[in-house]
């Protein structure tokens, strides 16, 4: 059986086409692999595995009950998702992975990234991205309210729709460099990742390649289905 790669879906509960799209594919696709890997942003935002919104509660089902089947799921931070924690990865059955990280994918070393690590070129954002991360900065965070975790949130988000407007777009896609700096370090000719939102099968030198999935917001995304015969993008459209 295929091992299945996605990522980017943004859950946010609101019966977006991303949330039925992912109930589609947790009933179809998902079933018949052998594991899933979710590389990153699940959710739209995540405040903390204390503060689950109810309309998240149909994902987290369909997790557990994909694990529960016999499917192996794999569960990666994002930038937008970076807190969830051990009591979610409980509730659905999902391992969490570190970011980066190497499996051995039918015999290929392949390393697996959520991608924004790989966006050296904004600085802003991996300087913010630095802060946010901290473990100080994480438990004070967590120790703050309900409310005041999602005022935090939206002024956020809010300040990094303004920074992403200004930007140029080469600031937002990977730098070449630092793909290849962190597939030289973990000794690996493939390499797995979501964030840009620019899918797309990149040809490496040396007969590597570089996969980046799609995004869920448009209704449909493009996932990596693996197996004996290699890697390839697929399209998902329910």
């Amino acid at each position: 059986m295929p091992t299945l790669f996605i990522s980017d879906l943004h859950l946010n509960g609101d019966r977006s086409p991303a949330d039925k799209l992912f109930q589609q594919f947790l009933n179809g696709p998902a079933t018949q692999a052998d594991a899933l890997y979710i590389l990153g942003d699940l959710f739209e935002v995540w405040l903390g595995d204390d503060l689950i919104p109810p309309e998240h509660q149909a994902a987290i089902t369909g997790l557990r009950r994909l694990t529960d089947g016999g499917v192996s799921v794999y569960l990666m931070h994002g930038n937008r998702d970076f807190l969830i924690g051990e009591d979610l990865a409980r509730q659905t059955g999902c391992t969490l992975l570190p970011d980066p990280c190497t499996i051995n994918l039918d015999g290929t070393p392949t390393l697996l990234m959520h991608g924004d690590l790989l966006c050296t070129d904004d600085l802003p954002y991996q300087h913010m991205r630095r802060q946010l991360r901290d473990p100080s900065a994480v438990a004070a965070f967590l120790q703050k309210t309900p409310a005041e975790r999602i005022t935090y949130a939206q002024k956020l988000r809010e300040t990094s729709r303004e920074e992403t407007g200004r930007k140029h777009d080469y600031e937002m896609d990977v730098n070449d460099d630092t793909v290849a700096l962190y597939m030289q370090q973990h000794r690996v000719s493939q390499l797995i990742h979501g964030h840009t939102h620019r899918p797309a099968r990149h040809a490496l030198s040396g007969g590597g390649q570089r996969l980046v999935l799609g995004a869920w917001d448009s209704g449909s995304a493009q996932i990596a289905r693996c197996d004996e015969h290699g890697c390839r993008l697929e399209t998902f459209s329910g």
